[in-house]
């Protein structure tokens, strides 16, 4: 069974990429919590936190401060919700983080994740662009 994280960091499927790096690749959920809702992985084959290599980690945590700050910056969101599921409720067996766009009173409740869609591709691209000149201003 292939990996569908590998194979988006190693672009062997389609996905809106807004921030890539020799080692990590950020991209949009396609079933976002809120729109903006970023995916965070590692591009080597690592399945929990506790797995990840002592080299990864600074650079992850660092792209997932830049994620947060692009979700205030390129979305005009209040905050962000940031968390990684290891094992239980980990949809994919790869770690990633989710980087998930907040503002007061948008409904999320504890953990309990609903979902919203995007209307078409041509919405995905207008949030990954806004993700990207946020990122890019950093």
């Amino acid at each position: 069974m292939t990996c569908v994280f590998c194979a988006i960091a190693a672009g062997d499927e389609p996905a809106e990429i807004v921030l890539e790096g020799p080692e990590l690749v950020a991209f949009l959920d396609r079933r976002p919590v809120f729109k903006g809702h970023v995916l965070l992985v590692p591009r080597q084959h690592v399945v929990t936190l506790p797995d990840l290599p002592p080299g990864l980690r600074d650079g992850f945590l660092a792209a997932g401060q830049q994620l947060a700050s692009a979700m205030v910056e390129g979305l005009g969101a209040q905050g962000s919700f940031v968390a990684v599921n290891n094992t239980v409720s980990q949809s994919v067996p790869h770690l990633h983080l989710h980087v998930v766009p907040r503002t007061k009173g948008d409904g999320l409740r504890g953990f309990f994740w609903p979902r919203h869609k995007y209307a078409d591709d041509a919405e995905m691209a207008v949030y990954t662009n806004r993700i990207r000149t946020a990122l890019a201003g950093h």
